[in-house]
C-alpha cells in the first residue's frame, strides 16, 4: 500500500487485498496499515457500507479488526453504523460486525440510547442470528457500566433468552449476568 496516497489510490489496492488471501492474518496486517490514519479507516467505513454485498462482508470484518485495535477510529463513524445495522434488509455480516465492533467501543453519551434500541431489538428478534445476539448483550452490560439504571431492563431481557437459546447463547448470557449483578 501507498505510504500516504490519494484515498482513490489506497480503496484500488485495499479491494484487492480483502478480494485476496481473506485470513484473519492479513486483516490484521491490513488494519495495522491502516493505522491511526482516519482517512483510510474512512475507506474502509465507506466500504463496509456499500451496496455490494461481498464487499461489505469482507469490509465489514476489516472494521471490527479496526475497532479492536484502534477504537477512536470508530467513534466518528457510530451514527452510520448504527443507522445501516438498523436498515431492514441489512446483511448478518454487517449486523453482526458492527455489533461486534461497538463491543470495543466507548459509545458516547448521545448515541448509547440508540445503542441500545438496536441491541434490545436484535435481542428479541427470533431471527437475528447467534452472534450478533451475543454481541448484543455485550454491548448493552457494556453501556450499563454507564447507565446503571438499564441493568434491570438487560438481565430481564437476557434471562428470556436462556431457556430457549443455543450453546452460544447461553455461554455469553451467563458472563455478561454474572458482570451485570456485580
Amino acid at each position: 500500500m501507498t505510504a500516504r496516497g490519494n484515498p482513490t489510490e489506497f480503496r484500488s489496492e485495499l479491494m484487492e487485498r480483502l478480494f485476496g488471501r481473506y485470513a484473519r492474518p492479513e486483516m490484521l496486517r491490513l488494519a495495522e496499515r491502516i493505522g491511526d490514519d482516519t482517512e483510510r479507516f474512512a475507506v474502509v467505513a465507506r466500504m463496509a457500507l456499500s451496496a455490494d454485498a461481498a464487499v461489505v462482508m469482507r469490509a465489514s470484518w476489516l472494521l471490527t479488526i479496526c475497532a479492536e485495535l484502534r477504537p477512536a477510529l470508530v467513534t466518528p463513524w457510530i451514527p452510520k453504523l448504527l443507522a445501516a445495522a438498523a436498515r431492514p434488509g441489512a446483511s448478518d455480516a454487517l449486523r453482526r460486525n458492527i455489533v461486534r465492533s461497538l463491543q470495543f467501543i466507548d459509545i458516547p453519551r448521545r448515541h448509547q440510547g440508540r445503542a441500545a434500541d438496536l441491541c434490545f431489538g436484535f435481542l428479541q428478534d427470533v431471527k437475528a442470528p447467534v452472534a450478533v445476539k451475543a454481541f448484543s448483550m455485550t454491548v448493552l452490560a457494556n453501556i450499563a457500566m454507564s447507565e446503571p439504571e438499564l441493568k434491570h431492563e438487560i438481565v430481564l431481557t437476557i434471562e428470556q433468552l436462556v431457556p430457549y437459546g443455543s450453546a452460544g447463547i447461553r455461554s455469553r448470557a451467563r458472563k455478561v449476568l454474572a458482570q451485570l449483578r456485580k
